[in-house]
Parts: structure tokens; C-alpha cells; sequence
């Protein structure tokens, strides 16, 4: 972990942050090229009532249309949560070369939690990944939500 994976994390967090007030499940995602941000998104499942629309997924294809190009070559991915089996599947066509993750999703997580689609050798593709980058920060926003969550359907 290095202190731009925790600035870009920090980044990831913001739009983890809009999906929370949005009443999304508070994920976010940035791609950085070149230093930069190239990309930003948060989920949208709720809102647009689309199962697809994970941070991940929706910020691999905004970076692919600002690049005009829908292989990410030297872009890395930060994802507040560990990546479902849709979004790594997505980050091997797209091509993604590097992904840095927050906390571990036992329930859906494609890195190890729940299955593993990175540990075997893809024939046209690896990603280089570094977990747990602010895993307390990532996990935090999470728990709260669940928590608010599951207090508003007691009542």
C-alpha cells in the first residue's frame, strides 16, 4: 500500500459517501490514469433499479469513453469493496492492469471471499491487486449503512 493507493482510496470513499445519501449501498469507485482521475462512480442498483450498475461496472465504461478505447491500459482501478465475480469479470475484458481494493466481501467478494476469479493464470489477461487498502474506512461506511438500514425496518 502506498500513499497515492490511499489518496485514490480516499477518493473511492467520496463516492462511496454520494451512494450512502443516496440510499445506494455506499460503493464507490475511481480510475486513475496517468496520475489522474479518470473516472468516478457510485452504485446506482437502487436508483435505476439495475442489478448492473455497480461502481465498478460504471466506471470501467466512462473511462473507456473518455479514452475512446475500451481496453484501460495503464489505468488502476480503486474499488472501496472487494469486486463481485460481474465487475472482475468486467476488469479482465476491460483490461484493467492494476486493482486496489478496501475491505472483503465474504457474501459476493471474486478475490478470495467468496470465490477467487484472479488465481488462476487468464489466458489473455492479469491483473495486478493490492487489498485492504483503508479496510477500516471501507468496512465503516458499509456497517453504518446496514446498521441505519436494518433500524429503519424495525419500525
Amino acid at each position: 500500500m502506498t500513499v497515492t493507493d490511499e489518496f485514490f482510496m480516499n477518493e473511492a470513499l467520496l463516492e462511496a459517501k454520494k451512494a450512502f445519501i443516496a440510499g445506494e449501498v455506499p460503493i464507490g469507485a475511481v480510475i486513475v490514469h496517468s496520475g489522474k482521475i479518470l473516472a468516478r462512480s457510485h452504485n446506482l442498483v437502487e436508483s435505476l433499479q439495475d442489478a448492473s450498475k455497480h461502481a465498478e461496472l460504471i466506471c470501467l465504461q466512462k473511462a473507456a469513453k473518455v479514452l475512446e478505447n475500451w481496453r484501460l491500459l495503464e489505468c488502476t482501478l480503486y474499488c472501496t469493496l472487494e469486486p463481485c465475480s460481474m465487475c472482475a469479470g468486467a476488469m479482465l475484458l476491460f483490461r484493467i492492469p492494476r486493482l486496489v481494493w478496501g475491505a472483503p466481501d465474504m457474501r459476493h467478494g471474486a478475490n478470495g471471499s467468496f470465490v477467487d476469479l484472479f488465481s488462476k493464470n487468464h489466458p489473455t489477461h492479469n491483473i495486478d491487486i493490492t487489498s485492504g487498502v483503508l479496510q477500516e474506512e471501507c468496512s465503516k461506511i458499509l456497517k453504518e449503512f446496514f446498521q441505519i438500514r436494518r433500524m429503519g425496518s424495525e419500525c
